[in-house]
C-alpha cells in the first residue's frame, strides 16, 4: 500500500470515529491527510471505498478471533475472566467509537460483516467452551448460547458504556468489573 493511500485511510477512519460516516466529508479527509481532495478520487472511488479498504486492515478492526480464547484452564472463574479480559483488550473504546460511526445506513450493510465477526468469534468460542465444560462434567447441560450471550452482553455493555461516558457513569475499573461480573454469573448458574 502506498503511503498516500494509507494516510487517506487513516484520516478517514479517525474522522469517522470522531464525527461519524455521514458528517465526514472528502474535504475533511483531504485536510486531515494533507492531500488535495482530487488526490482522494485518484486513489479511491469515494468515501465508501476508503472505509471498506480501511476495514480490511487489521489496525482498523479489533483483532478478535476464536484463537484468542484458547488459553483455557478448564476452571470457570479464571477461564471466563480470560474471555472477558481478552475481549476488552481488543475491543477498545476507539474501536467502539469507530463501529458506532459506521452505523450510517449509507454504509452499514457493507461494514456490518466486518463488525459482526467480533461478537460471532466471541460467542462461538464461549459456546464451544461451555459445551466442552459440560462434556468434562464441570457444568450441567443447559442453554449454552444463552449463557454465552449473558457473558457477551456484560462484556459488550461495559465496553460500550466506557466508550460513551468514560468514568463519568461509573468509577468501576475493568479488572474489578471482570472479577465481580464473573463471580455474580457463577453464583447465578450454580444456584439455577
Amino acid at each position: 500500500m502506498d503511503e498516500t493511500r494509507q494516510k487517506i485511510i487513516d484520516a478517514t477512519m479517525e474522522l469517522i470515529k470522531e464525527k461519524g460516516y455521514v458528517a465526514t466529508t472528502t474535504k475533511d479527509i483531504a485536510s486531515r491527510s494533507h492531500v488535495n481532495e482530487c488526490t482522494i478520487f485518484r486513489k479511491f472511488d469515494g468515501k465508501k471505498d476508503i472505509v471498506l479498504s480501511g476495514m480490511e486492515q487489521e489496525k482498523w478492526r479489533a483483532n478478535v478471533s476464536q484463537a484468542v480464547f484458547q488459553n483455557v484452564k478448564w476452571e470457570l472463574q479464571p477461564d471466563l475472566e480470560m474471555f472477558m479480559r481478552n475481549y476488552l483488550q481488543r475491543v477498545t473504546q476507539d474501536f467502539v467509537s469507530l463501529s458506532v460511526g459506521l452505523r450510517a445506513p449509507q454504509i452499514y450493510e457493507e461494514t456490518k460483516p466486518y463488525i459482526m465477526k467480533i461478537p460471532e468469534a466471541f460467542l462461538k468460542a464461549l459456546i464451544s467452551y461451555f459445551e466442552q465444560m459440560h462434556q468434562r462434567g464441570k457444568i450441567e447441560s443447559c442453554d449454552f448460547e444463552s449463557l454465552a450471550m449473558t457473558i457477551f452482553s456484560a462484556t459488550f455493555g461495559f465496553t460500550f458504556l466506557k466508550a460513551s461516558f468514560g468514568d463519568e457513569l461509573t468509577g468501576v475499573k475493568q479488572e474489578e468489573y471482570i472479577r465481580n461480573s464473573i463471580s455474580l454469573f457463577l453464583t447465578g448458574i450454580q444456584h439455577a
